[in-house]
This record gives structure tokens, C-alpha cells and sequence, in this order.
């Protein structure tokens, strides 16, 4: 009787009593969860689902306590493993799941652990086979909770047989409304990282697509019958095609099945009706669209609706209509909305003191959909685009770009920028950049000085005067604030969007114009005269990872017209060092007038095959076959056609040793054709200018495939790891049973003055081809790993981590200590900087782990880590004398962690 009057009162008693009697009520309603009389167990749950549902801000640290103190999602999935057996009725797995769920939500550490539950989870996917429409809703919320952990929502997806389908039959039509809203709603937790969601695209991908497009049209049968369902069931939708932001299978997909039809009858009412004729006069389009527009038809929804658009346009192929056969209409009605509503948006944004635009929460939206159409790589769409955005300004747009000029003149300028400020100055930026892709303002941009304003805004996005991210002005995209272990790579576009869309607005100018060779002196004279800087500052950008994918392919391509081409990195600067060098070389590029050039096979094998004769690249398939050969110190001669500039080979051989390289514009197109044969696609891209394509990854300088059974053949020597517990450890190239790989001097050498000293001494180590280091297993794969792509691989982190035990943490951790001694011996300052931030993390988030490193580290005389680790023991340094955990320790160990303790208190 009591758990019953527990949830007529905290229903009916105000907030600000309930908050201040929360934490009692959450200790009584955990210790009765577990309550063998279902009569007690349910209304608890009841009643301590809405406490923790109505939980304010202040009070949840403290209730997330009570609630881990009482092991309260312990009992709960204990109750739930009990249902599955059989053992209870619906409504006791429905409270304890929907309350599981609440808990979940509220409180991240928990979800990794619970999905974790191998019992648990088997049980969950047997229960979902039920019909019970109520068992379905409350598993998917439990599935939505669990999933807003990205480690889970991976391990949910790698079941691959059930979970996927699961989810995607969930948001059917077949089900009912408040099924379908959150199988959407786990759909947008589940896909919100690009490798997911093209996993789920490669196993069910016309499912999915076809649920999102029933689901987005499901707004028009709106009724008083069906109330806000429907609305909802559109919205989330929606959101869950905003996975078209992503390149992949799922686009051709949404092409057949229409959804440009779709988008163009939620922009328009009743817009089918209108559709009977398939060609129809330009001036009867822009009617038709201006007319659809006015009625403002779902106007919440089409912040939405442009960014699909936008996705969807740029991310197509160059030949779109054999998907859309029959839709050419459509897709131009699509056009002319969007350029209409641009152009509205661009005059009303493109006052200076212009602050009473109500719908500017799709101002960008739309600007960014028309600057993504004019990009996009389907001709017919971008010519269709620019062709109708030069008709609707035909008069308007000269005096509309002096208008955005002037504006970007006044706000670039600006000492500080408020959100309005923030979206005026990305708006008519948009609006300038989408403009000087029509030729006939290019004399007005040349004219007006409109370099000038865009490098202006450029230095200042270098010197962070102006940071400005995309999501404080689209509150459409803000979703998952709960989520935790999100680790996905940045947006292209990159957290600066201000600098994006500066650096492209640049990149077209120059595409358009050509100003360094149609008008130099205009150049020079808004340009040249900050060239070094403005160079500097460039090259900085595309030299360093901490800058997007899309930032450094603008500013790779600007770079272009000052003679850089390529994409240089920290290990493509190594590398470079051993161009034409004899030393380790195995191959010579002979030419026909008989100059040679000493290279590398291994090098070339992963960066231009095309330089490697076939039958090399074909013994790597079978490498035990040509080791015994490569590793004699022979140096192949190849012959090269007549045809082979050696000034363009020299730096063909340059870009592919150190990434980049700098030429006048008449050798760059004699290295064009050259680049083009041996098929370097990226560098042939730079030459030839081509502006970068949208999502295209940055070309990385890696060279790991050439440790791997693909380069081992051209391998020179070993590197040993130290003897460990590695049973049935083989090799794939010889019969060594000891853990090793087979790697390059050339390469070692580069990233290791110690080894290059080594290699070159004339002692006996010199000659040897096998150099033992002692180092487990699992720190060698990572220091060579390192070698070979200038990345160390990192621990596991998030839940992963948080839920490991202290046995698995040391497991993952030791090798990091490893590579910290190893590269105060070798002298790698860049190892040893990494590895002591990883330490670093992971002794914060896990002090006992101090306890077996510290003495790790005495023994590898590491007095750095040995004094930070006493330091993290001193707090507790009674509790581990008395427990006798010190025991073990030498007597100068315990000493310093005394010290340290005494130095605390």
C-alpha cells in the first residue's frame, strides 16, 4: 500500500518539495526495487522513474550516487533478466525497462556496463520477438539510452544479423505512431557517427532509406484525428536524413527512391497536383515556387529540408539522372525554391543594421544549400543552379554584391562579434562567394577590392579574432547533448566555419578569375604586398593535423597559385631527406640520356606503384619468394621511356617523397602529364587546379602498408621484440618464431638519430640483420607503428576504458611505458611527449593504476613517472600501509611515497 500512495504523492506534490526530499525517497524506492512481491517492485519503479525523470540540476550529483550506493541498475537488470526467464508479468519488465532507461539517460557511466551484459542483451533481443506493442516501445527507449554511449551503440550494430534490422522494422509504417517516433529517435543515436552509419547502409540500407522517406512524408496526412503523431513522426524523420551529410551507397538510394519529390512537397503544398505537365517554362517555375513559398508549408521543418537538399547535390555523381529519370522537373523546381529563398535572404541580410529577420534560423541553411548546389559535382545541377541565380539577379545582383561587399567590409572589421553579428557576416559571406561564381560579376569583385576583404577576414580567422561554429546558429542540428565517448572526426568543414567559408570564397575567386595571369597588377597590388605572411600563415595550415580535411584541401589549392603543390606532413619531411640518396637505396630510375636516380622500392611501392616494375609489385603477393633477393643489397636498374622529363620526374620523385613541392607554372604542366601516367590523382588534381571536391579526404602521408606482407619483401632488416607469453606466434614472410617485423632502414633512419648512427657506426650491430629491442610485443607494433605513419596508436578511452578492470588498464597502459623509456634511450622527443600524456590520462582517471606503474618505472629508473605516481598515491598512503599493499615495495619506494604524503598534509 505504501509503494502505491509513493506514486500518487510525488504526482501530485510541487517541485520544490520533492526536490528537497529526494534523495530519502530514492534510497527507500532503490532498497524495494528488488522486492520479491511484484506488487511492491512495480509502483517503486513507477515512482522512482518520475522522481529521476523530474531530477533538477542540483540535486542529480548527489541522487547518482544514492543511486550507484544502492546498486540500483544492478537490482534493475536483475529484475529484467527475471522477466526473460519467464518468471513475471509485462507491466513489471515495462516499469523496470522504462525506469533502466530513465537511469541510463541520466547517468552515462552506467551504459557501457549494462550493454556489456552478455546475458542481459541476449535476453533483450528474445524479448523484442514479442508482439506486446508496449514491451516494444519501453526496449526501444532502454536501446535509445544505451546507444547515446558511442562505444555501445558500435557493439549494438556489430550484431549484425539481428540488431540493425531491429531497429530500422521499428520505424515501418506497419507500427504504431509512439514505435515508429522512437525507432527514429535510436536510429539518429545509432548512426550519428559516419562508420556507423555506413555499416547499417552496407547491411539495410533501401530499408532504411525507405523508412525515412514514409517517415518524412507522414506529415501529410495531419490531422485532428491523428493529433501532433504525425508532425513528431516528420520531424524525426528528418533529423535522421540529415545522414545524407555523409558520402556513401545510401545517397543513390534516396535518388530512387524520390526523395526529390518528397522534398519539394514539403516545401510546397499540394504541389503534386501542379506536376501533370513533365517540362514547364521557366517563368511558370519561378511562379509556381514563389506562390509555394509564400504560404510558408512546414516552415519549422525546412532548416531540414535545405540541409538534406544541400547533402544531397553535393555528394551526388557527375551523372545524376539515371536514378532520377523522369524528376528532371522536380529537381529544377528544387533549384528555383532554393535560389528564390537565397536571394530573399540575401537581401534582407545584407543591410548593415538590419536586426527584424524573423526566420534567420534558416537563413544559413538555405544560403549553404545554394553554395553546395553551385559545387556540385553533377554538371546538370550546377550549371542549372548558376544559370537561375544569374536570371533572379538579373537585376538586383550588381548593386546586392556591392551591398555584400560593403557589409563584409564593415563586420570583417569589427573588434567583437555578437550571434546576430556572427550569422550576418557567414551569411553574406555565403552570399558573396555563391555570386563570384558568376562570371559577370567578376570585374565588380576585381574592382571592389574583393581580395582584399576576404584575406582581411582570413588573417583574422588565423589570429582567432573571429571563431565562429556552424551549430550556434542551427538548432536544428543540436541533438544528443547527453551523449558520451562521441570521438567522431571533425566535420570537413572543420569547428571554424567562418575561416571554411573565407578560404573558399578565395579558392573561387582565383578559379574564376585566374588573377595571378589575367590581371597580375591587380593582384600585386591587393596581394603581393603580403605575400610572406599571408603564405606563411597558409602553409602552417596545411601542414598541420589540427586543422579539417576541407580547410586544408582550400588552402593546398590556393597555395597552388604562389608554386606549392602537394600536402606535406611531419614524416613526409623525413622521408624527404632520403630522396636520391644511395644509402639503403635498392633501385635506380635510369633515363634515356643516362642520368639515374637512387630511390627506394619501398617507398615507392606505397606512394607510385606505377614507378615499380610489375613483377616487383606481383612478387609481394608472395614475398618468401623474393626476401632472400632484396635483402642481398642488389640495386635494380630500370629504364625509363625517352618520353620521362627528368626535371619532371625530379619532382614527381619529390612530391612522392616529401609530399609537396615547389614549380613554375611551365614545369607544373610538364609534371601534370607525368602525374596523370603514373596515376597520382591528388597531385595531378593540384596541377590541373581542379577545385577540391566536397568530403574528399585530405591525402595522408602514410606508409604503413610498406611493414605489412605488401612491403616486407623490399624489407632490410628486423626489429625483435623482447621474449614474451605470445603462443603460436608465426610469421608470414620466415620461419622465426620470436615476435618481430620486418622493416626499412630508410625509414627507421629518418625518425631516429640514434638508429641512423647505429646503421652507420661499421660496429658489428651495424651489420646485423636483426635489432633486438627490449620492448614487449605490443609496444613494438606501436613504435613501429609510429615510424611508419607518424601516429601513435592510442589506449582504448571512454566507457571502454572506464569499465576495464585495473588488470586490463595495466595490460593496455605498459606499453606506453615501454616507449617512454625506450625514447629517453633513443632520443624520440615526439614518442616520448606522447606516451607521457597518455600515462598522464590515464593514472588521472585511475589512481590505483599508479600502484603497478610506479614500480614499472623504479625499475626502468624513470624518476619523472616515479615521483608523479607517489604524488598520486600520497593521499591514500595509510590506507595502502595498512592494507599491506606496500609491502611488496622496496624500502626506498615506500619512503618516497612517505614523503610524498607528508608533503601533502
Amino acid at each position: 500500500m505504501a509503494s502505491n500512495v509513493a506514486v500518487k504523492l510525488v504526482s501530485v506534490l510541487p517541485n520544490p518539495l520533492l526536490q528537497s526530499h529526494m534523495l530519502d525517497l530514492v534510497y527507500c524506492l532503490s532498497s524495494l526495487l528488488s522486492s520479491h512481491q511484484v506488487e511492491v517492485a512495480i509502483p517503486c519503479a513507477t515512482t522512482l522513474n518520475f522522481v529521476i525523470s523530474n531530477l533538477s540540476a542540483t540535486n542529480e550529483k548527489d541522487v547518482m550516487e544514492a543511486l550507484k550506493e544502492t546498486e540500483a541498475s544492478l537490482r534493475i537488470v536483475g529484475n529484467i533478466k527475471d522477466f526473460a526467464e519467464g518468471v513475471k508479468k509485462i507491466e513489471y519488465f515495462e516499469e523496470m525497462t522504462l525506469l533502466l532507461s530513465t537511469i541510463l539517460w541520466r547517468w552515462p557511466p552506467s551504459r557501457f556496463s549494462v550493454c556489456n551484459d552478455v546475458i542481459l542483451m541476449k535476453g533483450l533481443a528474445n524479448i523484442h520477438t514479442k508482439t506486446d506493442s508496449s514491451i516494444k516501445l519501453a526496449l526501444l527507449k532502454l536501446y535509445t539510452s544505451i546507444a547515446l554511449c558511442d562505444s555501445a551503440a558500435r557493439r549494438l550494430i556489430e550484431d549484425e544479423e539481428i540488431f540493425p534490422q531491429m531497429f530500422v522494422q521499428a520505424m515501418g509504417k506497419s507500427n504504431p505512431h509512439a514505435i515508429r517516433i522512437e525507432g527514429f529517435r535510436l536510429a539518429q543515436c545509432l548512426l550519428r557517427s559516419q562508420d556507423n552509419c555506413l555499416k547499417v547502409v552496407g547491411l539495410c540500407g533501401d530499408a532504411l532509406v525507405e523508412a525515412i522517406i514514409c517517415g518524412m512524408t507522414e506529415t501529410r496526412l495531419t490531422s485532428k484525428k491523428f493529433g501532433n503523431n504525425h508532425g513528431s513522426l516528420s520531424v524525426e524523420a528528418c533529423q535522421l536524413a540529415l545522414i545524407t551529410r555523409w558520402a556513401g551507397d545510401h545517397h543513390t538510394n534516396f535518388w530512387k527512391q524520390g526523395i526529390d519529390r518528397v522534398l519539394l512537397s514539403l516545401l510546397i503544398e499540394n504541389i503534386e497536383d501542379q506536376l501533370f505537365e513533365p517540362v514547364l517554362a521557366l517563368e511558370k517555375q519561378i511562379y509556381m515556387a514563389k506562390e509555394g513559398l509564400k504560404a510558408n508549408y512546414h516552415l519549422g521543418r525546412r532548416s531540414y529540408l535545405w540541409d538534406i537538399l544541400g547533402w544531397l547535390t553535393i555528394h551526388c555523381g557527375e551523372n545524376l539522372y539515371p536514378y532520377t529519370r523522369g524528376s528532371e522537373l522536380c529537381i529544377k523546381l528544387l533549384i528555383t525554391c532554393a535560389c528564390l529563398s537565397f536571394v530573399d535572404t540575401l537581401e534582407k541580410w545584407c543591410r548593415i543594421c538590419q536586426k527584424d529577420i524573423d526566420d534567420h534560423f534558416q537563413s544559413e541553411p538555405v544560403s549553404r544549400t545554394v553554395l553546395m548546389m553551385i559545387h556540385s559535382p553533377c554538371n546538370s545541377i550546377s550549371s542549372h543552379t548558376k544559370f537561375l541565380l544569374s536570371d533572379v539577379l538579373k537585376v538586383k545582383g550588381m548593386p546586392c554584391l556591392k551591398s555584400l561587399l560593403h557589409t563584409l567590409d564593415y563586420t570583417s572589421s569589427l573588434e567583437s562579434y555578437g550571434s546576430f553579428d556572427k550569422l550576418q557576416l557567414v551569411i553574406n559571406l555565403i552570399g558573396f562567394t555563391c555570386l563570384s561564381s558568376l562570371p559577370q560579376y567578376r570585374r565588380c569583385i576585381i574592382e571592389s577590392k574583393g581580395i582584399k576583404v576576404i584575406v582581411l577576414l582570413l588573417k583574422r580567422c588565423l589570429n582567432n579574432d573571429i571563431h565562429i561554429e556552424r551549430q550556434s546558429f542551427t538548432p536544428h542540428l543540436h541533438t544528443h547533448e547527453r551523449s558520451c565517448c562521441c570521438f567522431d572526426k571533425e566535420d570537413w568543414e572543420g569547428s571554424n566555419i567562418l575561416l571554411f567559408y573565407s578560404l573558399l570564397a578565395l579558392t573561387e575567386i582565383l578559379h574564376q578569375c585566374d588573377l595571378l595571369q589575367e590581371n597580375p597588377q591587380q593582384f600585386s597590388g591587393e596581394v603581393t604586398n603580403i605575400t610572406p605572411q599571408f603564405v606563411s600563415k597558409l602553409q602552417e595550415i596545411y601542414k598541420s593535423n589540427s586543422f579539417s580535411h576541407g580547410v586544408r584541401w582550400y588552402v593546398s589549392y590556393i597555395l597552388t597559385y604562389f608554386g606549392y603543390y602537394g600536402f606535406p606532413t611531419e614524416l613526409a619531411k623525413r622521408i624527404g631527406k632520403s630522396l636520391n640518396k644511395e644509402e639503403y637505396s635498392d633501385m635506380k630510375l635510369v633515363l634515356a640520356n643516362g642520368e639515374s636516380l637512387s630511390v627506394h622500392v619501398a617507398i615507392l611501392a606505397v606512394r607510385c606503384p606505377s614507378l615499380v616494375p610489375p613483377q616487383l609489385l606481383l612478387c609481394r603477393k608472395s614475398s618468401k619468394e623474393i626476401a632472400d633477393e632484396f635483402v642481398r643489397g642488389t640495386v635494380r636498374e630500370v629504364r625509363l621511356s625517352s618520353h620521362v622529363d627528368y626535371e619532371a620526374l625530379v619532382l614527381l620523385l619529390e612530391y612522392v617523397y616529401s609530399g609537396c613541392l615547389h614549380a613554375s607554372e611551365e614545369t607544373a604542366k610538364k609534371l601534370k602529364i607525368l602525374a596523370k601516367r603514373c596515376s597520382l590523382q591528388p597531385l595531378f588534381q593540384m596541377l590541373d587546379r581542379q577545385r577540391p571536391k566536397w568530403g574528399l579526404p585530405f591525402p595522408n602521408f602514410n606508409l604503413t602498408s610498406a611493414f605489412g606482407l605488401a612491403g616486407s619483401c623490399f624489407s632490410d632488416i628486423i626489429l625483435g621484440a623482447k621474449s614474451n607469453e605470445l603462443v603460436g606466434w608465426t610469421c608470414d614472410i620466415c620461419s622465426d618464431t620470436v615476435p618481430h617485423m620486418h622493416v626499412h632502414k630508410v625509414i627507421l633512419q629518418s625518425g631516429c638519430d640514434y638508429l641512423q648512427g647505429l646503421f652507420r657506426s661499421g660496429m658489428q650491430e651495424s651489420h646485423s640483420q636483426v635489432i633486438k629491442v627490449d620492448i614487449s610485443w605490443q609496444a613494438l607494433i606501436k613504435l613501429v607503428q609510429w615510424f611508419y605513419s607518424d601516429e601513435l596508436p592510442g589506449p582504448p578511452s571512454g566507457c571502454l576504458w572506464d569499465n576495464m578492470d585495473d588488470q586490463e588498464k595495466l595490460f593496455n597502459l605498459q606499453p606506453y611505458v615501454e616507449l617512454y623509456w625506450l625514447a629517453e634511450f633513443w632520443i624520440l622527443e615526439n614518442i616520448q611527449k606522447a606516451c607521457f600524456n597518455v600515462i598522464m590520462s590515464c593514472l588521472d582517471s585511475s589512481w590505483r593504476l599508479s600502484i603497478r606503474i610506479i614500480k614499472m618505472a623504479y625499475n626502468l629508473s624513470l624518476w619523472k613517472l616515479v615521483d608523479i605516481a607517489a604524488n598520486l598515491m600520497a593521499p591514500s598512503y595509510r590506507q595502502l600501509r595498512d592494507s599491506g599493499e606496500l609491502e611488496e615495495f622496496d624500502d626506498a619506494l615506500v619512503d618516497l611515497i612517505y614523503s610524498a604524503s607528508i608533503q601533502l598534509n
